[in-house]
């Protein structure tokens, strides 16, 4: 009897401490919105969104989760959660003017890809915050001796949208692998409802 007590407190206090690591993490709810409208506070809060979305989408996912596969061809959702990483330090790298060349990084852990996607677009949605002339974030390319630029109206129907997109894909996955969406998650209001 007194194991099982033991085991139930030690539960309760992982899961309390998990808990508090993840409202750490930027997008437990949508930041409040700026006090005026202008092209970059649109965007910044545009990436709010998808930083909202991303956040409660992978919030609690399992290693069954993350290994659904909807089907031969498609990706699991751990792949999918790879790829919205990768579209994130496109967004990134515009906002902080650098271009994207391909590079190696060391192998991350779910918790933290998570942790750095949430960051990374946390970072990209304040730099925009306080921007003023969207022009100047262009999206540069390197690959070899070849450099595409592109303005920024590609990086809205581009890597924002195309993030955005796959978000709604992981939050499927995890429905049809039995770890639905938090339905007390309003994207509406940018927050967890009581």
């Amino acid at each position: 009897m007194k194991i099982k007590l033991l085991l139930v407190i030690a539960a309760i206090c992982v899961s309390q401490i998990t808990n508090s690591q993840n409202k750490e993490l930027p997008y437990h709810k949508i930041p409040d919105y700026p006090a005026e409208y202008n092209e970059c506070t649109v965007v910044a809060r545009l990436i709010d969104g998808l930083g909202f979305r991303y956040y409660w989408a992978t919030e609690g996912l399992r290693d069954e989760d993350l290994a659904f596969k909807p089907s031969e061809g498609g990706r699991t959702t751990s792949e999918t959660v790879d790829h919205i990483y990768g579209l994130t330090k496109t967004i990134i790298n515009s906002a902080l003017k650098k271009p994207n060349i391909p590079t190696e990084e060391a192998e991350m852990t779910f918790a933290e890809k998570r942790a750095k996607t949430l960051n990374l677009l946390k970072q990209a949605a304040d730099i925009f915050r306080k921007s003023d002339d969207l022009s100047e974030f262009t999206m540069v390319f390197v690959r070899g001796e070849n450099t595409t630029e592109y303005p920024f109206w590609n990086q809205i129907n581009g890597p924002i949208s195309d993030a955005l997109w796959h978000v709604g894909q992981v939050i499927t996955h995890r429905r049809t692998s039995g770890n639905p969406f938090n339905s007390k998650v309003s994207v509406l209001q940018g927050k967890v409802r009581d």
